[in-house]
């Protein structure tokens, strides 16, 4: 009897510990699927609808979208964020490489650049654009400062010109990123063989067909995480636009993310608000979808 009384405890015993682990994250799993997913299901719901100031469940079917994509306003946010996306990418990229290859040279005072290199960051959006506004002002940022040194004749004007604020948000984007591009090129870099490079170089490969032709082409993975990350990054972004332009000067850097927010929260347009951040939505799946379904397909 003891011994069937030691059996059912060890049966006990080990259920409880396949168990405990699910019983104990399952508060979290319900969480997401109801606040993220849940919620995603819900704005995708109300696209459809004609939903004002508060939810409406009068189904409109596709008429929010015509209606959205009539909008110059919406025009004028893809216009942007095409714009922006693209600098902020290719900008991000190429000082990231730059920097990782510099870094790979085994330089004095890597182990102090690398953390100078990452700061930006490590602050958040907001910080950057209220630092960055600061700077840019031409009455109390650069502008002014070259003033009060003699230099009465230089102009930097962009945050409150039209043509050129969007690359305000280029140039503080790219800061706070470049940093963090450059740690995925390093880390990459630091995972190639040496013995390939050595062969190389045995065979006479000059430095320039060195990277060009071997180590940039092993570097693939690092580019296309790179790329996936930081068109994320600008398809979503809010905070920096807010804190450094607000939007203007009139819509000039006017982005998705800002659009869908004025539009549901301050023109009680809740329906075309929901489907600018479906279109959103279905811009990041556009790049997330591919990346995830190469990365299983390589692993297998």
């Amino acid at each position: 009897m003891a011994v069937g009384q030691t059996r059912t405890e060890r049966d006990w015993r080990m259920r409880l510990q396949d168990w405990l682990p699910k019983l104990v994250l399952s508060p979290s799993v319900a969480m997401t699927l109801l606040f993220v997913y849940g919620f995603i299901i819900f704005t995708i719901y109300l696209s459809f609808t004609g939903s004002k100031m508060l939810p409406s469940y009068d189904w409109v079917g596709f008429d929010n979208y015509r209606r959205l994509f009539g909008l110059s306003a919406w025009t004028t946010a893809l216009i942007n964020l095409a714009i922006f996306a693209s600098l902020y990418v290719t900008i991000c990229i190429a000082i990231g490489l730059s920097l990782a290859i510099f870094l790979d040279q085994k330089i004095r005072g890597e182990g102090m650049l690398r953390p100078i290199y990452l700061y930006p960051m490590a602050l958040s959006f907001i910080v950057t654009g209220t630092a960055w506004k600061w700077l840019l002002d031409p009455g109390i940022g650069i502008e002014h400062t070259m003033h009060l040194w003699g230099w009465e004749t230089f102009r930097f004007d962009w945050i409150k010109n039209r043509d050129y604020a969007i690359y305000t948000l280029v140039l503080a984007a790219v800061w706070q990123s470049s940093g963090f591009v450059m740690a995925m090129f390093l880390a990459g870099l630091r995972g190639i063989d040496n013995e390939i490079l050595k062969a190389a170089q045995i065979d006479g490969a000059s430095n320039w067909n060195l990277y060009r032709r071997i180590v940039i082409p092993l570097l693939r993975p690092a580019f296309l995480s790179a790329f996936v990350i930081l068109a994320h990054l600008a398809i979503k972004s809010y905070d920096l636009v807010i804190a450094l332009t607000g939007g203007g000067p009139g819509r000039a850097t006017e982005l998705p993310a800002t659009f869908m927010y004025s539009y549901t929260f301050t023109r009680n347009q809740m329906a075309v608000g929901a489907s600018s951040a479906v279109i959103m939505l279905m811009g990041i799946a556009a790049i997330m979808v591919p990346y995830i379904y190469a990365e299983l397909k390589e692993k297998n």
